[in-house]
């Protein structure tokens, strides 16, 4: 009971099962209460948005339906609006339902959404559940209606009834007007499995997506593809591309892809599409997937148009009526361009000489009945178009966003977009907002002049371009998908401000970005490029183990890993090597114990400020995404932050950056230099995941500077001309999914895996870590029993610390090997048997509830078994679990912070910027 997101729900299939989930249930239900129920697996499922005022007026905002049926939270589930399944009986009785359920649990004012199971045979319908809230639903249907429901709900909640409340899109309805919607939307979740490779991928009533993608059409099988690429994962469309199993040596078995309908999973929509090929019957599929015949006809729909068109073997062959029809119903020029051995130039070109060029709808929430006022639109292949001409004499700047949240590209880059809009507005500029995700501001209807709800490749955003003529276009507020765009869409002929897409390749591109930082007498750790195995294996071995290896062109570290040995490298040269493809392999020295820096700065051309300068928690090693960090560094020497100073300045006036920029810098202890010896690893000339925790904990939003700074106003102009150091510190803590994926081992590493962050600020370091730590849900305990279990380099390093936490009154338990090394110390410790000792041990401990707070730094390399399964263990009983030597630290520092002050002050961030200004 009150959990989100399906937290510790599941299906018992046995006795045992059961008892395993009522257990891990009650344990993560606030309340300590967990719901039984029947298993309706196999229903079809509905949402119902709806709204009340407090004169009892009731408006049904959108009705969803769930493309998988129950058993698949529907988080994780393909989702359409309008519902397109329903009779009109089995609506309105849903409708009736959802009207007398909010009455009755008494929501006075605002939205709730309604969740419906109905039997596919029997048309028995259940109420699954009722949140009487915004939820994520509500998002997707504001989104997808134009009717903004949290927006309305505040207007209710402070007594304002529907018919008191104009609709913003028509100026001439009333919100009591239901909206009326003549196009289909289609959400699809974003999954990163490939992040946690030990969790079980099938989907489930627990929520494991991490981001979704939107898309609009008039048909459901346009606004299916169109999501399809709108989620970033390679794929073009249901079929074609290089991620397109059928037809090459990799093509599955009937077997295979009996497996991948009968069991959920984030693949089994491209295997429906196999299965059609195969020969399977709609029946067939229906019966293994449990999916509509409806959903499952229109798929069929696109596998035989598919067929026609790969019976075409060159463009020039294909009909104009085949082509436009092949554009309706979303196949995307890629497509076209994979199965006619062409490029997508050509496509594109051939498209326009016959004129099957797109056009664009407005939403507006009463399918034409009224004029629009609010420019939200989507693209499709009709004759009308109902974007307004350009005036003549105004500037029209286009924002790419950052499509569907995944680790390491989430809501930090929405900011910057969003932000960067508000800047245009403040200079009385046009802006114009692409982006495909139904979660963000960015995609609200008044955070730009033009909301363009649209997938982001380099067909859809030119195909925008054609008809908006934009000024110039912004690609480094969304993260790295616009970036990945910015060559394409200069080649094309669009204008991008800001760093040029050629300066961004030069600090991307390890060779050009080495010649730079040799020209500015900068440090760089030994490095390597490699494009295939012999390669990798000649750089490792010239520069040294252990490396760190990547691929280039990625964000959040994917496949990013540390290798100490050959065999390691050779591994994960045969399994990462195609992560990037036609891009080398990135091989470094890896840095052990090196502190980690990250810098954000504003460049105008002339000159370049520092927006932050923030020390890492965690050690080089650990993805920047991962560790936390404070503001301003809290053990750097001052000498070090200078020098970082001076090389940050060098490399913006090198990459001639206008705008925002990322370095990422490591500093190491060495004989050569008592002070270290600072290291540049990378540089992003675009906003970066910081760029928000940045901008609040200085009182300047970054983006809104820097998006200035592209249309031509100086730093001096805006008066940003000066680095702000506060006096107050600000530690950003990341917030990881761990409790989504039982059994995976937590151990932080150099590819990314959280999904969120908190922020924490007070005057003291210690404290600032110690809200952080609350805030990311991390409870700290006052008192109690800690486990530590540290690996052989760090043995010696925690024995300080834990003779401060024995201070503190702490009981603390080792295994034999730690317990050794604090007893020869004077540590008095008790000791407990390992996993493979016997019991009882550590595990039954966590289970009984007797430990409170785990440290415990991984033993070097490769498989841990017996720590994995500790650390895994500590995500089941909600067991705090430290990983790193610097983060033991900071814990313990937080823990004595906390016993001097156990009410740590509470002040409102405007507070601290204003007091500090006056400083």
């Amino acid at each position: 009971s009150f959990t989100l997101g399906g937290t510790g729900g599941g299906i018992a299939y046995n006795y045992e099962e059961f008892e395993d989930m009522i257990r891990r249930g009650l344990a993560l239900s606030p309340i300590n209460e967990v719901l039984l129920e029947e298993s309706i697996l196999g229903w079809k499922e509905y949402e119902m948005e709806v709204m009340r005022d407090n004169a009892d007026n009731v408006v049904i905002i959108c009705a969803i339906e769930n493309f998988d049926p129950m058993g698949v939270h529907t988080g994780d589930s393909i989702t359409v609006a309008p519902a397109q399944t329903l009779t009109d009986k089995e609506y309105q009785r849903m409708r009736d339902a959802t009207i007398k359920i909010m009455r009755a649990i008494g929501v006075e004012t605002g939205g709730s959404n309604v969740q419906f199971a109905i039997h596919p045979d029997t048309g028995r319908m259940t109420v699954i559940e009722m949140n009487p809230r915004v939820s994520r639903s509500s998002a997707l249907a504001s989104k997808a209606t134009g009717f903004p429901i949290a927006k309305i709900a505040a207007k209710l909640a402070v007594g304002y009834r529907l018919d008191e409340i104009p609709n913003d899109i028509t100026r001439e309805t009333l919100a009591c007007f239901e909206p009326t919607i003549d196009y289909v939307v289609t959400k699809i979740p974003r999954w990163t499995f490939e992040k946690f490779p030990e969790a079980d991928p099938t989907l489930t009533v627990q929520m494991k997506s991490v981001g979704e993608t939107m898309a609009i059409g008039r048909n459901f099988r346009e606004s299916l593809q169109k999501a399809l690429r709108g989620l970033e994962i390679g794929h073009f469309g249901l079929g074609g591309g290089k991620k397109d199993l059928w037809g090459t040596n990799k093509q599955p078995t009937k077997e295979e892809i009996q497996s991948k309908l009968a069991i959920p999973n984030a693949d089994r929509l491209f295997y429906l599409r196999y299965a059609l090929k195969f020969g399977m019957s709609i029946d067939h599929i229906h019966q293994t997937t449990d999916i509509d015949p409806w959903f499952l006809r229109n798929i069929e729909q696109l596998v035989k148009l598919e067929d026609e068109i790969r019976a075409i073997s060159r463009l020039d062959d294909a009909s104009p009526e085949l082509i436009r029809r092949a554009k309706q119903d979303g196949f995307s020029d890629a497509q076209l361009a994979f199965w006619w051995d062409c490029s997508q130039i050509e496509v594109r070109q051939r498209r326009k000489d016959l004129n099957i060029v797109a056009t664009f709808k407005q939403v507006d929430t009463c399918a034409a009945e009224f004029e629009a006022y609010t420019p939200y639109y989507y693209s499709t292949y009709e004759m009308e178009d109902e974007t307004p001409a350009k005036q003549p004499g105004k500037k029209r700047i286009m924002i790419l966003g950052g499509g569907p949240n995944r680790i390491g590209q989430g809501i930090e880059f929405d900011y910057c977009c969003c932000h960067a809009a508000f800047a245009l507005e403040e200079l009385g500029i046009e802006s114009i907002m692409v982006n495909s995700n139904p979660e963000t501001v960015s995609t609200d209807y008044d955070t730009s002049d033009y909301l363009f709800f649209e997938p982001l490749t380099t067909e859809d955003v030119l195909n925008i371009c054609d008809r908006m003529q934009p000024d110039g276009v912004i690609v480094q507020f969304g993260g790295q998908t616009p970036l990945n765009l910015a060559r394409g869409l200069e080649a094309a002929g669009v204008t991008i401000i800001g760093t040029s897409p050629d300066m961004i390749d030069a600090a991307e591109d390890r060779e050009r970005f080495q010649k730079i930082l040799e020209r500015l007498g900068l440090h760089q750790p030994p490095n390597g490029i490699a494009t295939n195995i012999e390669g990798a294996r000649a750089a490792a071995n010239r520069i040294g183990y252990p490396v760190l290896v990547r691929p280039s062109y990625v964000l959040g570290g994917r496949a990013m890993e540390i290798c100490y040995d050959q065999q390691g490298l050779e591994r994960y040269m045969t399994e990462a090597v195609d992560v990037s493809p036609d891009k080398p392999v990135l091989i470094d020295k890896f840095l052990e114990d090196a502190i980690e820096v990250d810098v954000d700065a504003i460049s105008d051309g002339e000159t370049t400020v520092i927006g932050g300068i923030m020390e890492h928690i965690e050690e080089a090693g650990v993805h920047s995404g991962d560790s936390a960090c404070a503001l301003p560094p809290y053990s750097l020497p001052s000498s070090v932050v200078d020098e970082i100073r001076i090389a940050t300045r060098a490399l913006a006036g090198a990459l001639q950056v206008r705008g925002l920029m990322n370095i990422q810098f490591a500093v190491k202890v060495d004989g050569d230099s008592p002070k270290g010896t600072v290291y540049v690893l990378e540089v992003n000339p675009r906003a970066s995941r910081t760029s928000p925790f940045v901008s609040k904990a200085i009182g300047h939003s970054l983006a809104k500077i820097a998006a200035k700074v592209m249309v031509g106003v100086s730093l001096k102009a805006q008066g940003f001309t000066e680095e702000i150091v506060p006096q107050y510190t600000s530690v950003k803590e990341s917030v990881f999914p761990f409790n989504r994926f039982m059994g995976v081992d937590i151990v932080l590493g150099p590819e990314m895996r959280s999904t969120g962050e908190v922020m924490g600020i007070d005057a003291d370091f210690a404290l600032a870590f110690a809200k952080a730590q609350l805030a990311a849900g991390s409870k700290l305990p006052m008192a109690g029993k800690i486990f530590i279990s540290m690996s052989a380099n760090h043995k010696q390093r925690m024995i300080e610390p834990a003779r401060r936490l024995k201070s503190l009154g702490y009981q603390l338990v080792c295994t034999s090997g730690t317990a050794r090394v604090f007893q020869e110390a004077g540590i008095d410790v008790d000791v407990v048997r390992k996993v493979q000792e016997g019991r009882p041990n550590l595990l039954d401990l966590m289970a009984n509830g007797e430990i409170h707070l785990i440290f415990n730094t991984p033993s070097g390399k490769g498989a841990r078994t017996d720590e994995g399964k500790i650390r895994a263990a500590s995500v089941t009983h909600g067991v705090p679990c430290v990983t790193t030597m610097p983060g033991c630290s900071a814990v313990v520092n937080a823990l004595e912070a906390l016993r001097e002050h156990p009410n740590p002050s509470v002040k409102a961030i405007q507070d601290w910027v204003a007091a500090d200004r006056q400083a």
